[in-house]
């Protein structure tokens, strides 16, 4: 009888060592960060519970159920496909500080400096050529060649500086150049009367089609391109000068996450070369934020990055957006 109670105690229950697991709140696309959490899980014991934001709400959403949660955190770790809304919870006290040992050789440019976020990969804003349309002697080398007379201001372009990277670029070249040198840009660019059009990819699928000569647009567009055997080159802009932007996927702590030995494991997993290196290989991200030459098969020979406070970016978006609306809206 003893025996039996016991037999069922255990079927019931378990043999009183639960799994040990972590909540991770993830933007990352499922098709690209689940392969990792698995590999995790495999390598660790551990168990990942993820969230994964869904279509409707995308980032926001997670950002905006942390916030609401604050209280009673449920999830562990963010891992999130961009930076805004990890500083957003930066500013509004949801993170938690740490110092992974994994994450000494991330520049500052891509770390916070109170240790509260980590980069993770990142795309790069490039241009996106036609080579059936433009020698390589010819070819674009810097964002002010936008301006240059010999390409025809109807055949080159880029999305509407409103929304998403675009955005972010504008307020990055606002924080390196200045207001008045970016706005007199961005007017110059809108007076030329070059394609302004509504998203990278729409950019992407205008040069492969021939109805651009070249256009501005992300990494993980262009590579879309460069897969399906497109007659497209990418290059990065301003590499003798200012470098191009990179916008990285960005991994923080939960304050008062609830499982925070395991979420420590996880954050330390996320943040190693390797882990980044897997995301570059699958196509989620282009570059690591390491800078490794031959880390990329896109930029082989290495990539400048723009050296930008990304809170600064951050910091000066909305007013850069009353100044891209006032400029694009006449």
């Amino acid at each position: 009888m003893v025996f039996f109670i016991a037999l069922v105690a255990i079927l019931l229950f378990g043999c009183g060592t639960a799994r040990r697991y972590v909540v991770a709140y993830v933007s990352v696309d499922q098709i690209y960060s689940e392969p990792i959490l698995k590999a995790f899980e495999k390598e660790t014991g551990i168990e990942v519970r993820a969230v994964y934001d869904v279509e409707a709400s995308k980032t926001t959403g997670l950002a905006t159920r942390l916030i609401a949660e604050r209280n009673s955190p449920r999830a562990d770790i963010f891992w999130n496909g961009e930076f805004a809304q990890t500083l957003r919870l930066k500013a509004s006290g949801i993170l938690q500080t740490c110092a992974p040992a994994v994450a000494s050789d991330i520049p500052a440019t891509f770390k916070d400096p109170e240790g509260y976020w980590y980069g993770i990969g990142g795309r790069a804003r490039v241009f996106l050529i036609n080579r059936n349309l433009l020698r390589p002697d010819a070819y674009p080398r810097k964002l002010q060649d936008f301006l240059n007379p010999k390409y025809p201001p109807d055949r080159i372009g880029m999305a509407l500086p409103l929304f998403g990277t675009s955005a972010t670029h504008a307020a990055a070249l606002f924080a390196v150049m200045g207001q008045e040198s970016a706005g007199r840009f961005y007017s110059e660019l809108k007076n030329r009367g070059i394609r302004l059009v509504d998203g990278n990819s729409v950019v992407r699928d205008l040069v492969v089609s021939g109805h651009l000569i070249f256009g501005l647009t992300d990494t993980d567009d262009a590579l879309g391109a460069v897969e399906k055997g497109a007659p497209v080159e990418v290059v990065a802009p301003d590499q003798d000068e200012k470098g191009t932007l990179v916008v990285p996927g960005t991994a923080a702590l939960i304050r008062g996450a609830p499982h925070a030995k395991e979420a420590d494991k996880l954050m330390n997993y996320l943040l190693k070369g390797e882990t980044e290196q897997s995301l570059i290989r699958s196509g989620f991200c282009q570059w690591s934020v390491r800078g490794n030459t031959g880390s990329s098969p896109m930029f082989p020979s290495g990539l400048k990055a723009m050296p930008i406070s990304l809170g600064d970016v951050d910091r000066l978006l909305p007013q850069v957006m009353i100044q891209m609306r006032e400029i694009f809206s006449r």
